[in-house]
């Protein structure tokens, strides 16, 4: 199962601009606000938790939310991508493996699945 997203990040910088940390709760918790240093990551964490639910294949919505996908770092501060216990079981997902890449004003990310 592999998904994929990418985003502008101008767009995520003006979205934070006018809704301020209401914006981010809309898409990431306490502890992944503590990771997010600027639009630039912000950005690739959106990118991040859309293709996580499109290598699900539901997309964000009634089956995934943003909630239920959480993203964290390894010692190496290499992202690490973790779903909820329920879309685990539900999905049968074993592993799952997360790039995020940022270039040109936009942010990228693919995440991989591996099913039990």
């Amino acid at each position: 199962m592999i998904g994929i997203d990418i985003v502008s990040i101008d767009r995520v910088k003006k979205m934070y601009e006018k809704f301020g940390d209401k914006f981010y709760d809309r898409f990431l918790s306490e502890n992944e606000k503590e990771f997010v240093k600027s639009s630039q990551n912000a950005a690739g964490f959106w990118a991040a938790k859309e293709a996580a639910s499109k290598a699900l294949g539901t997309g964000i919505g009634e089956v995934c939310s943003f909630y239920d996908i959480k993203i964290k770092k390894d010692k190496n501060n290499a992202p690490k991508i973790k779903y909820s216990k329920v879309l685990r079981k539900k999905f049968k997902i074993k592993k799952s493996y997360l790039s995020i890449t940022h270039d040109g004003g936009f942010a990228i990310a693919i995440v991989v699945n591996k099913q039990k």
